[in-house]
């Protein structure tokens, strides 16, 4: 496509068809991490470029920051005019930024510069994270950001008697199916909170009975303290006579000769001179009083 001059040192103005808005934006947001392409079909006339359609380009290099129009994508966008839109032109193209503003980067200016660089032929931006769009131009040899932009409705001034579709309406037969529908559709939803309390009891009743089963082994595997109440003589502290412990087991002082030994002291001190007596053989003798 050769590049023709660029006199003008106005910009043109710009009328868009709202359904091809609407296209673009759909086309964009139907991929929200890749670039799409597309070219913008209409008329220019005298300083006024009109968009009517677009063609989606198809088998295009997408990538995160930048479209390239391929050998397939070209061959698709001509097959698709000649058929459809033969007599219309190509008045521009459409790509998207997402997620980094409305602007035309290096890559883009290459593709405006070399593919469409006829003075009517515009370059249409939009991001579908902002949902900003714009939309630049030759003016003067240069490529600026177009101010005079206006999005028409091409279908306007039809009568609303002329679309020829009815108002939409429900037969008799189908009237009496909307209360029974809506009847089981209050069933279902009584019928899953019936379902929901169900399930609710039936856990409350599985966890008690796994915590009483735990406190159940708890009581026969690990070792239990009985603690007993023993009355004590408050003088001597040995346990009253009759209790649990003193008719079963024999305290100190009824059994043993420890227990003789205290309670006899001079006993005791009579014995051990006895057997030191003993003991010295003839000494004890001798110490036998005169």
């Amino acid at each position: 496509m050769t590049r023709k001059s660029k006199s003008s040192g106005r910009q043109p103005t710009l009328l868009v068809d709202s359904e091809v808005v609407r296209r673009i934006r759909q086309h964009a947001r139907s991929c929200n991490k890749t670039e799409v392409c597309g070219v913008l079909i209409g008329q220019d006339r005298e300083g006024v470029v009109e968009v009517e359609a677009s063609i989606t380009g198809l088998n295009a290099e997408e990538a995160g920051a930048h479209v390239t129009f391929t050998q397939d994508t070209w061959e698709h966008i001509y097959k698709v005019k000649d058929k459809e839109f033969p007599d219309h032109r190509i008045v521009g193209w459409y790509h998207s930024h997402p997620g980094f503003g409305v602007f035309l980067s290096d890559h883009d200016t290459f593709i405006h510069r070399n593919f469409f660089s006829s003075p009517g032929q515009v370059a249409w931006v939009f991001d579908p994270h902002s949902d900003e769009e714009g939309c630049f131009g030759w003016v003067a040899g240069r490529i600026e950001r177009l101010s005079q932009i206006a999005v028409v409705d091409l279908r306007g001034g039809e009568q609303a008697d002329e679309s020829g579709k009815p108002e939409p309406s429900f037969s008799s037969k189908e009237d009496p199916k909307k209360p029974k529908q809506l009847g089981e559709a209050r069933a279902s939803s009584e019928g899953s909170n019936d379902s929901s309390l169900q399930r609710l009891v039936f856990n409350f009743f599985s966890y008690l009975s796994v915590f009483l089963l735990g406190l159940l082994l708890a009581w026969y595997v690990f070792p239990r303290v009985i603690v007993m109440q023993i009355p004590v003589d408050p003088q001597t502290g040995q346990p009253l006579s009759g209790s649990a412990v003193d008719s079963n087991a024999g305290g100190p002082d009824d059994h043993g000769p420890t227990d003789q030994t205290t309670e006899n002291p001079k006993g005791s001190g009579a014995n051990g001179r006895a057997s030191e007596t003993n003991g010295n053989g003839a000494k004890g003798e001798n110490a036998q009083p005169k």
